[in-house]
């Protein structure tokens, strides 16, 4: 699973990508998280507000920072679509 974290390097920003990395490593999956801060990287995402979440080039929340269970939920709903795309 491709994941980034769409941001300047903001505390919401590290804490996002804090919890989605414990999310991924209790749920044991195989993940690559990336930081992006490239202010021409976010905007493509045509995002407004930061820290943003990307799974599989997916943008799955914007603006506000998810709790852990719906970080899980939104990795596990990407993990089911992909699964149902390979099928």
């Amino acid at each position: 699973m491709d994941i980034k974290i769409l941001g300047p390097g903001c505390f919401r920003c590290h804490q996002l990508e804090k919890t989605t990395r414990e999310v991924v490593k209790e749920l044991g999956i195989d993940a690559s998280i990336e930081e992006v801060k490239d202010i021409n990287e976010i905007i493509a995402y045509r995002i407004l507000y930061t820290p943003g979440l990307v799974l599989n080039g997916q943008l799955v929340c914007s603006g506000r920072m998810p709790t852990k269970e719906e970080v899980a939920q939104f990795i596990t709903a990407a993990l089911d679509e992909k699964e149902k795309s390979t099928n």
